[in-house]
């Protein structure tokens, strides 16, 4: 598997793709007037308990309050559900939970950290159970625990990291930690750095949460493209090319530091070709905010994204097969199983998904596809579920979400259609027109109406429907006149009274 991370830097932007075996997989994108706000630690100030949602409303400076649920104020603390997910562990039961009430009080100072981006018209998800990475660890302050990430799967090199880390976190500071993928066959002293160094962040949040007013953010997670090297530069990426030379120096010194053995991975590109462009990533995003995607054997997937869930489905299209119905379905189902995978993890689709997968028979073809799917999100960093077929032959998964879908980042709703995705037709805003001429009249004195709409509508009015206009003028008694302008979309007229 040939892997690649792309940054490209611009003065207001930075994005980051990863590229798999020449495939867009991962797109990641910063902009200098919202940068993500998910793992940044905020000291806040409780809003409003809501003791009917076991939630509260905390204020920490940004625009909408967070969302604090009980179960993230708990003591003594489980394993926080991120670290838990990346360590492969069972967060720990958690003993009943008490009223939020009993937990947080109106005006009560709170130090949060965010877990999930503002979404929509929903403030930013917070936690006061914190946790901080580094490269190989995670810092787990509330915590004794040290856990292992669940990709780490050879037992002996587990228990050595287990061993290592332990021994060191009794030594010093007695903090939990998540031992992270990339700390596969790192050596004692390597760990041993990444605790200091999170014991002086940490040391330094501490102050700051005492000292900070309240809406201050007193810990920052770093900027895109270095969180690109901490979180996604792996053994197996071959390079890393960066196509702004002042960033690339900031990388190099920041790897240097925290991963000297990957630095020289990290390249300069001075190409008169755009990176993006060299390897078709622009392209793949635009394929990216469109609703269907084809698939080489001629089928095709349709995706739509609404607030409530994501839904695939799958088609035939053109395939005809080599042998029969159901091995043509067979075959289309596998294809679309990894593309599935691929637009989910590229889309940066969460949530609850479903899967319209088409109907199959042989219950030994659902199983394989359904193998293929999981096998395909098997390089997803976000937590996937799968579930079996549902009677009704639908493949329902979650997927974990922390930051807006990549359609949402790029687009807004479109301003003729309302985000519907749909138009009336010229002939259901005739007879709109229509109607509101006659509330007009009765409504109001004018001997004169003119009506200012789309070309497409007044050319239906004025051609197909005059009968019908000479008809309203007669039962009316007054005259109509009609404006066509460029600028009104086919939805929008006026009727004005002259």
């Amino acid at each position: 598997m040939s892997e690649e991370i792309l940054i490209n830097v611009t003065p207001r932007e930075t994005r980051v793709a990863v590229v798999e075996n020449g495939m867009l997989q991962e797109l990641h994108i910063e902009r200098g007037w919202s940068r993500g706000v998910v793992g940044n630690i905020y000291k806040g100030k409780v809003q409003r308990v809501m003791p009917g949602m076991q939630a509260a409303f905390v204020d920490i400076g940004l625009d909408r309050a967070a969302f604090l649920h009980a179960n993230d104020v708990m003591r003594p603390l489980p394993v926080p559900e991120v670290e838990a997910e990346e360590a492969g562990m069972q967060a720990q039961a958690p003993a009943p939970v008490p009223p939020i009430a009993e937990l947080l009080r109106d005006g009560q100072d709170v130090v949060v950290q965010v877990v999930k981006e503002p979404i929509g018209t929903k403030g930013a998800r917070v936690t006061t159970q914190i946790s901080i990475p580094s490269r190989y660890l995670v810092l787990l302050p509330q915590s004794t625990v040290v856990g292992i990430s669940a990709r780490i799967e050879d037992d002996g090199e587990r228990n050595r990291l287990k061993g290592i880390v332990a021994g060191l976190s009794a030594a010093g500071s007695g903090h939990g930690y998540i031992v992270r993928t990339n700390a596969e066959g790192q050596p004692a002293d390597a760990l041993q750095e990444d605790i200091g160094y999170l014991g002086r962040v940490w040391s330094l949040v501490e102050q700051r949460s005492r000292d900070a007013r309240v809406g201050s953010c007193i810990y920052e997670d770093l900027t895109l493209p270095m969180r690109a090297v901490r979180d996604l530069m792996r053994r197996d990426v071959e390079k890393v090319k960066v196509d702004s030379r002042e960033t690339w120096e900031r990388l190099r010194t920041f790897a240097a530091q925290y991963v000297p053995g990957l630095a020289e991975k990290i390249e300069h590109y001075a190409g008169e070709r755009p990176v993006f462009d060299l390897y078709g990533v622009e392209d793949e995003i635009s394929r990216a905010l469109d609703k269907e995607v084809p698939l080489k054997s001629g089928g095709y997937l349709v995706i739509d994204q609404t607030e409530a869930m994501t839904t695939v489905d799958v088609n035939t299209g053109s395939f005809l097969g080599q042998r029969n119905l159901e091995e043509t379905v067979y075959r289309t189902n596998l294809e679309a199983a990894q593309a599935v995978a691929r637009q989910l993890r590229l889309r940066n689709l969460g949530g609850i998904i479903i899967i319209d997968f088409i109907d199959m028979t042989d219950p030994e073809h659902r199983r394989q596809v359904l193998r293929t799917l999981e096998k395909s999100l098997a390089r997803d960093h976000a937590k996937t579920t799968v579930y079996d077929f549902s009677p009704l032959g639908l493949v329902e998964m979650t997927r974990k979400r922390t930051v807006e879908s990549l359609q949402r980042q790029l687009s807004e709703p479109c301003s003729a259609c309302g985000g519907r995705g749909m138009l009336k037709t010229a002939e259901t805003v005739t007879y709109e027109v229509f109607r509101e001429i006659t509330r007009a009249v009765r409504q109001f004195d004018a001997e004169q109406l003119l009506v200012i709409a789309s070309p497409p509508v007044v050319n239906l009015i004025t051609e197909e429907e005059s009968a019908a206009v000479a008809e309203l003028e007669e039962f009316l008694g007054k005259s109509i006149r009609f404006q066509a302008d460029d600028q009104y979309p086919q939805e929008q007229f006026d009727v004005v009274l002259l």
